[in-house]
């Protein structure tokens, strides 16, 4: 039996597209050793509101931390959880299922998450994992060595995992020297995200580009029929 691994660093809350990858791989390595990049995703998602999609924002320290990789990057207000379940029941409460996993996503909000931003994408990548049924291990970077090069990095991380595939995402297409992984006889293959089904959401028009909560809320049980790896 051959072994797919998938290499990614951690979003907040992030949409169903990272969530399939994660649901077509065996294993799922966060490389939370990379620099922290500031407006990204690794702290930050969008919902939809009627005003529009929205950011939802966790506040870090990076005022002069310029390498810090995102495992070092600490969240600068505690309060931040409590705002975003405010701004989250307040947008989300005349959804179709929002009853239905309300006591889910508040535990999941203010049960306590930690200070560090990988913990914190963590807690919520391993929480909604459950909740989805997807039940692909989840592994730190910094369960590996590690080794320069950009795609002498992956490679080598696929081999110390076992992996016989890597699936990646597709803009890495950009980066990827695809010959090292032919040379280390791993295969090589890019997450497909076209073709994605509309559901019924509210504040129209329909944007895809949001957090799998506006998903699960929206359309509850039948979430998984919306995605691409079940």
């Amino acid at each position: 039996m051959g072994k797919r691994v998938a290499i990614l660093q951690s979003n907040y809350i992030p949409w169903k597209g990272y969530f399939d990858l994660i649901n077509s791989v065996d294993e799922f390595i966060l490389f939370d050793d990379m620099q922290y990049t500031r407006r990204d995703w690794r702290n930050r998602n969008k919902i939809k509101t009627p005003r529009g999609a929205e950011w939802l924002t966790i506040p870090v320290e990076c005022r002069g931390k310029y390498y810090q990789k995102i495992r070092e990057t600490k969240i600068s207000d505690c309060r931040w959880n409590k705002e975003h379940w405010k701004t989250i029941e307040y947008n989300y409460a005349k959804a179709r299922h929002f009853r239905e996993f309300h006591e889910f996503f508040k535990e999941m909000y203010l049960g306590g998450a930690g200070t560090m931003l990988s913990l914190v994408n963590h807690h919520f990548l391993s929480s909604i994992c459950q909740l989805l049924g997807i039940r692909t291990k989840i592994s730190w970077s910094m369960d590996y060595r590690l080794v320069e090069g950009k795609t002498e990095r992956l490679v080598d991380l696929c081999r110390q995992a076992g992996a016989t595939e890597y699936l990646s995402g597709p803009s890495a297409k950009n980066y990827i020297d695809a010959t090292l992984f032919v040379r280390a006889g791993i295969g090589l293959r890019f997450m497909d995200y076209s073709g994605y089904p509309e559901y019924e959401q509210r504040f129209p028009p329909f944007d895809h580009q949001v957090s799998i909560i506006d998903l699960i809320l929206n359309t509850g049980p039948s979430a998984q029929s919306f995605m691409r790896s079940f």
